[in-house]
């Protein structure tokens, strides 16, 4: 082996490592938007299923009940969508990226 078939492999190891990360922002940033999707997904599920839930009467909150209601089931869908939620977001991860690369 000469110094120019080192040289030659050397500047492919360089380069290998620099595709990697590129793939792990790629993985990470489409496990983040299907997080995301998903909680939104609960969000929609648990509005519905608190619409007919009436806010007054004696203990009742009254129009700061309903204010609140909205940020108490954010924060629900989002500790489900983390916690596992409905296993949606495996499959909105899994199509983001064969989406990314079948459009490369």
């Amino acid at each position: 082996m000469d110094a120019a078939d080192l040289q030659i492999s050397s500047a492919l190891l360089a380069a290998k490592p620099a595709a990697k990360p590129a793939m792990a922002k790629n993985e990470a940033e489409a496990t983040k938007a299907a997080k995301d999707f998903e909680a939104l997904f609960v969000n929609e599920f648990l509005g519905a299923m608190f619409e007919g839930v009436q806010t007054d009467g004696p203990f009742g909150g009254g129009p700061g009940e309903a204010i609140f209601r909205s940020m108490m089931l954010d924060q629900y869908s989002k500790t489900i969508a983390s916690q596992g939620g409905f296993g949606l977001s495996d499959a909105v991860k899994r199509q983001l990226l064969a989406a990314q690369e079948n459009a490369k």
